[in-house]
């Protein structure tokens, strides 16, 4: 802030008087600092219409009570960390019958909603799947046809009524929009199972052949797929080799090595990329830390990390987050799914979500994927799975019901936006700091039913006491 005073008079005849223009000058700055704090909130309660997220600003009262040290924040703009690239979340084929089923005026409006950058959840960094995910209406891919080795029945027809118009429509909303992809399961006559689910069943055979053939096939597979989808107007920035590549599931699923995933990046897919001409970005993962430790095992390996843009990461535990950061430095991660759930789809479930999203900001991950977007009436997968989403809609009624993550994430994205860089904070509360474009923002969250008293302070200058009300999920903005 390092406001100065300036054009003092002291010919007033005594030192008295002197001190006091001083110490009336000295608390007009702290005032002048106290009044460029403003407090922005949602609550975490109520019903959300037609997907609007209700945002509240803070009255600004006088906070006079003195603030517990867990409550006191020290930010420091001067120590940077990573840019951010925003939020997101995941396209799926359940979520694109649903959007169809609807009239194309709500389709219209649901859409706005989710990728406007001009009001709703501003989602800008987004994820598909390669062919069927859990959340496809069953298992599929796009080559059906057993030792198709040369692709020439390839074919992402299926798609074409539900989640290529999805995208499309997103991509209307937002021509900068950024995607990546994921398989959870290659082709099933790639794998030694013969197919794409069932995984938990035969463990032993839920894995890509390890053969030559399979794996030129399997290269060629990616390519045209980038292609395809190019053809569509839908651009996949980046591609991550598989989908929890440590899993075994009834849904579709492979369980995929770091030995073989490089092997398939190194001899197949780079080449197969710098054949067609493909600049999509190929990353590994997506990895989580349950039972293995994938991530580490290529960061500590100049060999295979340079295989890679990048590594992808989900349900992974802040501690071995730091790890890969502390065996990579210079590590590209990006965050790739977002906690699940069971389809309840309440207010408990949401106030969960700073806490999630600061396990990985805080680490160094410059994004974060929420997981379905839309489910239908049944929050169900073709595998009778509950879970959570942002947006449900019911195929017979027609109504679309905006979800308490809808309001959080939304909420979240408009400050954690791309560019915006996180920064240094001493504090004993659970919170992400960061700057952009002259002022520093706070996301923090009070679920006491109390309002809490915070000091927030930068650096050594005056500190700024602000009120964050009951049961809420707030933003502290201050002027650097």
């Amino acid at each position: 802030m390092n406001k100065r005073i300036k054009n003092l008079d002291f010919s007033l005849g005594n030192s008295r008087t002197c001190v006091m223009v001083l110490l009336l000058a000295c608390n007009a700055m702290i005032l002048s600092a106290q009044q460029s704090a403003e407090v922005y909130y949602l609550k975490l309660s109520g019903a959300i219409k037609e997907g609007e997220i209700v945002v509240n600003k803070s009255e600004g009262k006088d906070v006079e009570a003195s603030i517990h040290r867990k409550n006191k924040i020290k930010l420091y703009p001067n120590v940077e960390f990573q840019t951010l690239e925003g939020f997101g979340g995941a396209f799926n084929e359940i979520g694109g019958e649903a959007l169809m089923s609807l009239p194309t005026e709500l389709q219209d409006q649901v859409i706005t909603n989710l990728f406007s950058l001009n009001q709703g959840a501003k989602l800008v960094f987004n994820r598909t799947a390669v062919g069927a995910s859990d959340f496809g209406l069953d298992a599929y891919s796009y080559s059906e046809v057993p030792e198709d080795y040369k692709m020439k029945h390839f074919s992402i027809e299926r798609e074409d009524t539900t989640v290529i118009p999805y995208l499309q429509k997103a991509f209307k909303a937002n021509p900068d929009l950024k995607l990546f992809a994921s398989p959870w399961s290659p082709p099933a006559w790639m794998k030694y199972s013969g197919l794409m689910d069932q995984g938990e069943d035969f463990p032993e055979k839920n894995q890509l052949k390890d053969e030559p053939k399979i794996y030129e096939a399997y290269a060629l597979y990616f390519s045209k797929y980038i292609q395809a989808y190019a053809k569509k107007g839908i651009e996949v920035d980046r591609l991550v080799i598989q989908n929890e590549n440590d899993a075994n599931t009834k849904y579709p699923s492979n369980d995929m090595s770091v030995a073989q995933m490089n092997k398939l990046v190194k001899s197949y897919l780079r080449p197969q990329f710098k054949k067609d001409n493909i600049d999509t970005e190929i990353w590994a993962g997506t990895f989580r830390s349950y039972g293995r430790l994938d991530a580490l095992e290529i960061a500590a390996s100049e060999d295979y990390r340079n295989l890679y843009d990048g590594i992808g990461i989900q349900y992974t535990s802040g501690i071995y987050i730091q790890q890969t950061k502390d065996l990579y430095p210079e590590v590209h991660l990006m965050h790739t799914e977002g906690n699940c759930d069971d389809g309840k789809n309440n207010w408990g479930q949401a106030s969960k979500r700073l806490g999630e999203i600061a396990n990985y900001i805080n680490r160094g991950v410059p994004n974060y994927c929420y997981w379905n977007m839309i489910l239908n009436e049944t929050t169900e997968s073709g595998w009778d799975w509950k879970q959570n989403s942002l947006i449900n809609i019911d195929r017979t009624t027609k109504r679309v019901t905006y979800n308490p993550d809808y309001a959080v994430i939304g909420f979240m994205s408009q400050y954690l936006v791309p560019g915006a860089k996180r920064i240094g904070n001493f504090s004993r509360a659970d919170l992400i700091s960061i700057k952009h474009e002259g002022k520093v923002y706070v996301l923090i969250q009070n679920t006491k039913d109390e309002a809490q008293a915070y000091e927030c302070q930068i650096e050594n200058e005056a500190g700024v006491k602000v009120e964050i009300p009951s049961n809420s999920l707030a933003v502290i903005v201050l002027d650097i």
